[in-house]
């Protein structure tokens, strides 16, 4: 397990309740503090999430992708997650222009993004992805492939039918083994970490969602049986990489298409699937939700990350709409701010409830987003709009 060192100098000046965004200073207290986990020093608190761009034809990212990349690092962001990458799987992906971490093409493509963010002072880590169910039948790279789920359910419990069948064991090894092998790549070529993704609905996730998890063998029952898959994952990274190198796991309630859904009900059920995933070997937790402000569950302000930083005593980053206001949908049809709520952001940052923030649609819009707001340069940042998302700007 890493060792986490957190900086907690702040200027003697900072208020909170009198903070604006024309004081430099009053921002570099909360939101640029350093964080170290373990071997791995991020210079301050911004993330940049994980996006897809459909931007790499053939599943290979190119000379664009790692400008764009860099562009973010150039502009002061801590980290950059990737976009997520497929694995080596029949079932992982569903779009040819979605990159993937495997094969010699692909991987020579991210060791040209990973040097390309590192020459601009960057952290960067790729976020590895298996799709689950969410594949629709007949989808590249592997249209003959089935559709992989714990037991064969959509996300309303209704049967996908025949293309989506239930995992077999010979099926969830391979998976285990295809995630292990992206990050034993990712460790080799350099990276600075990698993140899993366990949320949205996607094949971690369905495992440890009840709703799509009814298996009455080992990987299903109770919370901690549908732990097993992600258990598995995250040992077989760690054996595959070292004990120096940062496995985050991005963990989210509601899925694609699935708002209102909850993998948890109570800090209990939360902390139940928690802490044998931190047992396993997670050393950062990403809670995904579609407005970091909003509380997890009744009684108390915390977010998500904030709950899985409380239950777990380890660092978390929290997402959700930085820097917009308005719908989660509402904003792909057209130009929002994107300098908004700083205030209570830094709040949050300023009393750790969480102890990373990323932002995705703000950068997308502005890749000095970071930098500007660190210099107080509120009036300068180029809003978002849905334009952004045609690009790789």
């Amino acid at each position: 397990m890493l060792r986490f060192s957190v900086s907690l100098t702040r200027s003697k000046d900072f208020d909170i309740a009198s903070s604006t965004l024309t004081a430099p200073h009053l921002l570099t207290s909360s939101l640029f503090r350093p964080l170290d986990i373990g071997p791995l020093h991020l210079a301050n608190r911004v993330v940049m999430a994980p996006m897809t761009r459909q931007r790499s034809p053939g599943g290979v990212p190119g000379l664009d992708v790692a400008e764009y990349y860099a562009r973010r690092a150039t502009g002061g962001v801590g980290l950059i997650i990737t976009e997520g990458t497929y694995v080596e799987h029949p079932s992982a992906g569903e779009h040819a222009a979605v990159p993937r971490f495997y094969g010699q093409d692909a991987l020579d493509g991210w060791s040209r993004v990973l040097d390309t963010v590192h020459a601009a002072g960057g952290r960067i880590i790729p976020q590895l992805w298996h799709v689950g169910a969410s594949r629709k039948a007949g989808a590249p790279p592997f249209a003959d492939a089935p559709v992989m789920s714990p037991s064969g359910l959509k996300l309303d419990g209704t049967p996908i039918g025949d293309a989506g069948p239930v995992a077999h064991q010979r099926d969830l090894d391979a998976v285990v083994q295809a995630f292990a092998d992206a990050a034993a790549a990712a460790y080799r070529l350099g990276f600075d970490g990698v993140e899993l993704h366990g949320a949205h609905g996607y094949l971690i996730d369905s495992f440890l969602w009840a709703n799509t998890n009814r298996r009455t063998d080992a990987y299903g029952g109770d919370p901690y049986a549908r732990t097993r898959l992600a258990r598995e994952i995250i040992t077989a990274v760690r054996k595959a990489t070292s004990r120096e190198f940062p496995i985050v796991l991005r963990m989210s309630q509601w899925k694609s298409g699935a708002y209102d859904a909850r993998l948890a009900e109570t800090p209990q059920e939360l902390e139940a699937i928690l802490t044998p995933l931190v047992d396993a070997g997670v050393d950062v937790f990403h809670g995904s939700t579609r407005r970091y402000w909003e509380p997890e569950f009744a009684g108390s302000s915390l977010n998500l990350a904030g709950w899985m930083k409380k239950l777990t005593g380890h660092p978390t980053i929290s997402v959700g709409s930085v820097g917009l206001d308005g719908h989660f949908l509402d904003t792909f049809a057209g130009g929002m701010p994107s300098a908004t709520g700083i205030d209570r952001l830094l709040e949050r940052l300023g009393a750790d409830e969480f102890d990373l923030i990323a932002v995705g649609r703000a950068l997308l819009g502005d890749p000095a987003w970071s930098e500007k707001i660190r210099t107080g340069r509120i009036d300068e940042l180029t809003p978002f709009t849905a334009a952004a998302l045609t690009s790789l700007t």
